[in-house]
């Protein structure tokens, strides 16, 4: 398992992502743009039985933070990481596992902007369940890549929906999407052969 906690800074090779507008001022902000480390996540609001996040049913863990910050964002309140409440991986997990037919998805705010915690909550969610993992960040995939801590997140993802939301190209005929520059990607499978892997939404 990866520890950055004492390791704050990553090489100059790696992807340098935007920091935020707002931090809490009991965290750090990193060099990377990313807020919160550490086992605990702040969170927004958790959705149960869900049916707009993914296909099925399915939990959804709406937290707090988004660096993005993309004009005409459905979730504006989710920017600033102080509208946030503290809440365990245990109690989040709790949460899951109350409910054996849901899948989990990650939303926002972005929880990419938490990678450690979120990685955590992921690796949990492997251990303990059969649950496949969604994920909707504003970063792309290939940025994900280069970063460290939020590649370690990735790699726990069964899907990613990636990349901002961009008001211009919105379309309502999409699915799981706001955007049409947005990609629903099979990221096990991506990893696999080395480059994007579209995954296939059922009709």
């Amino acid at each position: 398992m990866l520890d950055n906690k004492n390791n704050p800074r990553f090489s100059e090779s790696e992807e340098p992502l935007p920091s935020p507008s707002v931090y809490p001022a009991y965290h750090s902000p990193s060099p990377t743009g990313e807020g919160v480390r550490g086992e605990r996540l702040l969170i927004l609001s958790i959705l149960e039985d869900t049916m707009v996040d993914g296909p099925g049913f399915r939990t959804s863990i709406y937290c707090a933070g988004c660096p993005n910050e993309c004009p005409g964002c459905h979730n504006p309140q989710s920017w600033d990481i102080r509208n946030g409440h503290e809440m365990s991986v245990e109690e989040i997990m709790q949460v899951i596992e109350a409910d054996p037919f849901a899948n989990v998805t990650f939303s926002g705010g972005d929880p990419m902007f938490q990678p450690d915690g979120f990685a955590e909550l992921a690796k949990a969610i492997r251990e303990r369940t059969n649950k496949n993992i969604w994920c909707f960040s504003g970063f792309t995939y290939e940025m994900l890549l280069r970063n460290p801590r939020q590649r370690r997140l990735l790699e726990l993802l069964d899907v990613l929906v990636d990349g901002p939301f961009v008001q211009k190209l919105r379309d309502e005929s999409l699915v799981f999407r706001g955007s049409s520059n947005q990609r629903i990607i099979d990221v096990q499978a991506s990893l696999r052969e080395g480059s994007v892997v579209m995954y296939q939404v059922s009709a």
